[in-house]
């Protein structure tokens, strides 16, 4: 089933239970992935990457019985394009369980594009650490990606055009329901 149509916000792709199936398989996937999930993090991209993560982890909390650490990690002083950027970046306060070493980082964010946010998530974890390995997981997949990124566990690949934009809405962050949505530029 798809969002009810907002004209401002584009054309409905997933709403809140297609999100809530995408993410349950996503943990799924991970469980399968990493037989030792008591090494695994997920490090969420703020902000809806956080509650992404949150809701990863309490998937795996029900399905396989264990407790998965979450954090938090910004990227916004590692980005290539800080410096040449009209506006200072928000800055976030990021949070991991460390030592990392040993650990698996899954970092977890709403929509992969270029991949420039996730080698800056990939820089900004590594300031705290050389974890065993890094993976990724993202909700949404659009393409175009400008650096050799590919995420490991995907919510739903969505090819699109470079002149739209994917627009994800979660309750806990947009106070608004759960919705993905396409809108042209």
């Amino acid at each position: 089933m798809k969002p009810k149509q907002n004209p401002a916000a584009g054309v409905p792709i997933m709403d809140a239970e297609v999100i809530r199936k995408a993410l349950r398989r996503i943990a799924h996937e991970i469980i399968e992935g990493n037989p030792k999930l008591e090494s695994v993090v997920l490090a969420g991209i703020p902000s809806r990457g956080v509650e992404i993560a949150r809701r990863i982890a309490a998937f795996i909390r029900e399905i396989a019985k264990t407790d998965i650490e979450t954090g938090v990690i910004d990227v916004a002083m590692h980005r290539d394009d800080v410096g040449t950027r009209k506006e200072l970046p928000v800055v976030h306060a990021s949070k991991l369980p460390v030592p990392l070493e040993d650990r698996t980082v899954i970092i977890v964010d709403d929509v992969l594009y270029t991949g420039r946010t996730v080698r800056a998530a990939m820089d900004a974890i590594n300031s705290f650490g050389r974890p065993a390995r890094m993976q990724l997981a993202v909700l949404v997949d659009r393409g175009h990606r400008e650096l050799p990124i590919r995420p490991d566990y995907i919510g739903k690949n969505l090819p699109t055009a470079t002149r739209e934009q994917i627009q994800v809405r979660l309750q806990e962050t947009d106070k608004e329901p759960d919705g993905v949505w396409v809108e042209k530029e």
